[in-house]
C-alpha cells in the first residue's frame, strides 16, 4: 500500500514535468543546500515541499542498491529497506532499462525507514559513508554510469540537519566530495526482481564486501549517543594539549602522555565526545612511548586516513562521530601480538576504569571483560 500511495503522490506532483520531460524540484524552504563539490546556494526565498511525511526515514544512493539494501537490512534497528530510483525525471522513466541508460537523473537509491530508539540517524550515515568512496563521481566499485551517483536525500527538517552535520565532517575527511547533499525530490520503487535481490541470489555481485555488512549486524556502540559538540564548546571544554592534539592534528611528545605506560582494566574513550575507542584488553607494552593498542573497540569506530605530512606516508587514525585527530596506525609491529599498532596520543582520551563503567553509561561493554 505504501509503495502504491507513494508513487501516485510523486506521479500527481510531477505530472507536468514529466509532460515536457523535465525534472521537478521541491523547493527549499530557508538556508542553503549543497552541490556535489560542496559549494552553497541560496535557496531561502523559496519554499520546500517534501515528499516522504514517514518521521523516521532516509534515502541512500551508494552505487548499486543491492548491496546498500542488504547493509541496511543487516543494521539492528532498520525497519526496512526498499530499493528504487531517487530524483529523477518521471514516473515514466523509473524503469531499469532506461535509468542505465544514464539520462534520467534517477539514482539508484534505498529507502531506509529505521526505529530510532534502536539506532540513530547518525549511525545510518556514517555506516554508509563507510562502505562508499565519496571522492568519485558518477560511479562506485566496478559500476560507473550517473545513476550510481551517491547522494543522500532527506525528507524532514530534523533529518536535514543531521544529514548535513554528518556531511561535513566526512567532507573534511578527503580533498574531493562528490555526494550529493539535499532533500528527496522524488522516488519510485524498483522493479520487484530488486527487492532483497542478495538473499534471493546469495552469489550475486555486490560492490560491497559481505564481510562489513556482517560487521554492521553486531556493533553496539552508536555514534549518535556521541556527536561532536559545537567547536567553542571544544575549546572551552580541552585543556590546551588537547586541543592541539584533537583539533590541530599534534602530536604529544614520546613517554610524557598519560596513559602510555598504564595498563588498568577499562576503556579509553574520544576526550571530546566520549564515543569508546579502545580497551585495556587489547592494550599493550610497547617501547614506542604513546598507548598501544591491537584494534579498537569496534573497527568502525575509528576512520583511516592517508597522511603524507613531515615528508612521510603514514596512516592517520581520527575518531568517527567526533573527527578527534587520534594518532596513526601501524603494520608489522614486532612488539604487537597481531602486527598491529594504533599508536594514540594520551591527550586524545579519556580512561573509563571498569568499577565506573556502569555509572558513567558504558555498561552495555562490559561484556568486554568476560571470560
Amino acid at each position: 500500500m505504501y509503495r502504491s500511495v507513494l508513487a501516485l503522490l510523486f506521479a500527481a506532483v510531477l505530472l507536468g514535468g514529466c509532460a515536457a520531460g523535465k525534472q521537478t524540484v521541491p523547493k527549499e524552504k530557508s538556508g542553503q543546500e549543497t552541490n556535489m563539490d560542496g559549494a552553497a546556494f541560496d535557496r531561502s526565498d523559496e519554499e520546500v515541499t517534501y515528499m516522504d511525511t514517514t518521521d523516521n526515514v532516509i534515502y541512500l544512493a551508494g552505487g548499486c542498491f543491492w548491496g546498500m539494501e542488504q547493509l541496511m537490512q543487516s543494521i539492528p534497528g532498520v525497519i526496512d529497506a526498499e530499493s528504487g530510483y531517487a530524483n529523477g525525471t518521471c514516473e515514466a522513466d523509473a524503469d531499469y532499462k532506461t535509468v542505465c541508460q544514464g539520462n534520467t537523473g534517477f539514482r539508484e537509491a534505498v529507502r531506509v525507514e529505521y526505529d530510532p530508539g534502536q539506532v540513530s540517524l547518525d549511525a545510518l550515515l556514517l555506516a554508509y559513508f563507510y562502505v562508499i568512496d565519496p571522492t568519485v563521481e558518477n560511479r562506485q566499485g566496478n559500476d560507473r554510469g550517473s545513476q550510481y551517483q551517491t547522494g543522500v536525500y532527506y525528507t524532514n527538517e530534523s533529518a536535514k540537519e543531521t544529514v548535513e552535520r554528518i556531511a561535513e565532517i566526512e567532507r573534511g575527511r578527503s580533498e574531493k566530495f562528490f555526494v550529493e547533499i539535499g532533500p528527496l525530490k522524488n522516488y519510485y520503487p524498483a522493479e520487484e526482481y530488486h527487492q532483497n535481490y542478495l538473499e534471493k541470489n546469495p552469489n550475486g555481485y555486490c560492490h560491497i564486501p559481505r564481510a562489513e555488512m556482517e560487521l554492521f549486524s553486531r556493533l553496539r556502540i552508536d555514534p549518535g549517543d556521541y556527536q561532536k559538540p559545537a567547536a567553542e564548546s571544544i575549546r572551552d571544554k580541552l585543556t590546551a594539549e588537547q586541543y592541539r592534539v584533537t583539533q590541530e592534528s599534534g602530536t604529544e611528545r614520546a613517554f610524557t602522555g598519560e596513559f602510555w605506560d598504564k595498563f588498568e582494566k577499562g576503556i579509553y574513550v574520544d576526550v571530546v565526545t566520549g564515543e569508546p575507542l579502545f580497551s585495556s584488553t587489547d592494550k599493550y607494552e610497547s617501547g614506542c612511548g604513546w598507548p598501544a593498542f591491537t584494534k579498537p573497540i569496534e573497527e568502525p569506530a575509528v576512520v583511516e586516513l592517508e597522511d603524507l605530512s613531515h615528508g612521510m606516508r603514514r596512516t592517520e587514525v581520527r575518531s568517527r562521530a567526533g573527527d578527534s585527530h587520534l594518532g596513526h596506525v601501524f603494520t608489522g609491529d614486532p612488539e604487537s601480538p597481531n602486527g598491529v599498532r594504533y599508536c594514540i596520543n594520551s591527550a586524545a582520551l579519556r580512561f573509563v576504569p571498569y568499577a565506573k563503567m556502569k555509572a558513567e553509561g558504558y555498561g552495555y561493554l562490559l561484556y568486554l571483560f568476560e571470560e
